[in-house]
């Protein structure tokens, strides 16, 4: 298991650490390529939001990981020489090119982080064994930050390691549906701003692609289609050399950097400085460069002078006003009026009357009550928060919760209804998007599909996956009906759902058994369901697998990473004709 500290968060890692772990993926290539394309295209979008958040290590694991899928399988899977993968590839290919730009940017940082940090350990270490506290010994709770003499490193987990606070999906579920509605309310804004610029939805998903995301609206050009793959497989080897801190052939030739720096991002251009010799405000005149040449544009910021004074004006600015005369007052009647002689005491003494109310005005220069020392958690920014893993795979890899309105379910089976009744499945697809580390239901898409009483095909797949790349959004699992039977995973629901889970190891599948008024969220095992599923060449609906525990409960209280959380908002597509 990982290392982390108190706080939940992880160590930081070195370039090498994410490397190894970005390299540990199981790629089969039975999966058809258009699964393993549409994983490389989910691989960009999280970067992309990653990246947004400031998370530079989750960020250079996601991008390496899409670089060595495309490069180092995808060009050599059985199904790249189809036409109609082609051009899909091709693309993939060409984002490459700018996914090494971005690994050598984030490279840097990320080292010089993970050298800090150890430097600051070290100082600690240092600190108590001059206090004489008694030296960590090897296997103990402190040594597992994986610094100090003899220390063996623990591999940390990249998306929990930062300045942010980590959260726990269990204990902040109101906390995650207002960030989450905050977050989705400010990209969909952000996304209309881009349709109304212009901006097709092709064009905007290529500028996405583009390299450095904050300034992707002049990273892109139609040349990139045209990259040549040599170049990029030679561009990933020098990134793996540099990593695994080989001097042998370990710069990049001549021509990968000629390719480097044909690279289609623009820098911002820096204005020429110019040695000016005055102040702009030097009141002996306006300033010159070295080739004597006034600056005009500092005339103008140079004080106006100072008028000449009119001798015919007399000053008085130091005579004294004159002091003005003394008047008499009239004489006041001090007599009490009627109102008033209600209020004398006995001796005939005038009561105060009771002052009215004041406004609370607080010291001037002090905070107010309504300027109170803010909750970090009222400004609800994705960047400030981490949520921390809620399971694990069998295999140790973490699994970032998934949030889902508990309301879905119930709105699917009314539009499954009509179906149901037929004794026919109906099918939807789980969308959503990643916020802090955690994933968010927040569509439920109803795709053109063919049904029967025991199964649920998806037909026009493009059509589902051109609406999810419109909307910036990422597949997150799936939910069908099981009319008449009982809430499990029927041997083509496996393979169906092992699909999903290869795009991404969180996918969820959910069935929903109307007629026993029972219902189910479920993953595969990993190992071993994953790859018995995968291994298997089995084209029934019902057929056994080699293993009992194919696949397991997904949905908390158990020990799942789904969690339902009220008040989640989300909306329902239907894309079959002439819904």
């Amino acid at each position: 298991m990982a290392a982390r500290s108190k706080d939940g968060l992880s160590p930081p890692m070195n370039v090498e650490q994410i490397v190894k772990k970005a390299q540990s993926f199981d790629y089969n290539p039975l999966i058809p390529l258009k699964y393993w394309l549409r994983t490389a295209g989910t691989l960009l979008k999280e970067a992309e939001i990653y990246e947004h958040e400031g998370n530079d290590q989750q960020t250079y694991l996601l991008l390496f990981r899409h670089a060595q899928l495309v490069l180092g399988n995808l060009v050599r899977h059985p199904g790249s020489q189809d036409p109609a993968n082609r051009i899909a590839l091709q693309q993939a290919e060409s984002t490459v090119r700018d996914t090494l730009q971005k690994l050598e940017i984030l490279k840097p940082r990320i080292n010089r982080r993970h050298e800090r940090y150890a430097q600051l350990m070290q100082e600690r270490d240092a600190r108590k064994a001059r206090e004489g506290s008694q030296t960590p010994r090897s296997g103990s709770a402190s040594s597992t930050t994986g610094y100090g003499h003899g220390r063996q490193l623990s591999l940390s987990d990249p998306a929990v390691t930062g300045s942010t606070e980590t959260l726990t999906a269990g204990e902040n579920k109101e906390l995650a549906v207002r960030l989450a509605h905050k977050e989705i309310k400010r990209r969909t804004i952000a996304r209309k701003a881009t349709r109304q610029a212009g901006i097709s939805e092709e064009e905007e998903q290529e500028r996405r692609t583009g390299g450095v995301w904050g300034n992707w609206e002049e990273a892109f050009t139609k040349d990139d289609l045209g990259v040549d793959r040599d170049t990029l497989s030679r561009q990933m080897q020098n990134v793996r050399l540099q990593v695994d801190g080989s001097k042998q052939n370990g710069r990049p030739t001549g021509e990968s950097r000629a390719s480097y720096a044909s690279s289609t991002y623009r820098y911002p251009s820096i204005p020429e400085k110019h040695d000016f010799q005055k102040s702009p405000f030097d009141p002996q005149g306006p300033r010159t460069t070295k080739d004597g040449s006034t600056d005009d544009f500092m005339k103008a910021l140079q004080a106006p002078a100072v008028p000449p004074k009119d001798p015919n004006v007399q000053s008085y600015r130091h005579i004294p006003p004159t002091k003005p005369e003394k008047y008499p007052l009239p004489p006041i009647d001090v007599s009490p009026t009627k109102s008033q002689k209600s209020l004398l005491s006995p001796n005939g003494v005038l009561s105060p009357s009771k002052p009215d109310k004041v406004p609370f005005s607080p010291i001037i220069g002090g905070p107010t009550r309504s300027e109170a020392k803010p909750d970090p958690r009222n400004d609800l920014k994705p960047s400030t928060f981490t949520f921390k893993p809620s399971a694990y795979l069998e295999n140790g890899s973490p699994l970032r919760t998934i949030f889902l309105p508990p309301d879905l379910r119930k709105e699917f089976l009314k539009i499954a209804e009509p179906n149901t009744r037929a004794n026919l499945e109906t099918c939807g697809t789980l969308v959503g998007t990643l916020i802090s580390n955690a994933l968010f239901i927040s569509k439920l898409v109803i795709p053109e599909q063919i049904s029967t009483s025991d199964t649920c095909e998806t037909v026009n797949e493009m059509a589902l996956f051109d609406y999810v790349d419109g909307e910036d959004l990422m597949v997150l699992g799936w939910i069908h009906t099981h009319p008449t039977q009982t809430c499990f995973m029927s041997s083509r629901d496996l393979h169906t759902h092992c699909g999903y889970q290869v795009m991404m190891p969180e996918s969820i599948a959910i069935v929903c058994a109307p007629s026993k008024n029972d219902w189910g969220v479920f993953r595969l095992t990993d190992p071993p369901g994953m790859k018995s599923v995968l291994n298997c060449t089995q084209t029934g609906i019902f057929h056994p697998h080699d293993f009992s525990n194919i696949y397991t409960d997904a949905l908390r209280p158990s020990a799942g990473h789904c969690f339902e959380a009220k008040g989640l908002e989300f909306d329902v597509v239907d894309l079959r004709p002439g819904h």
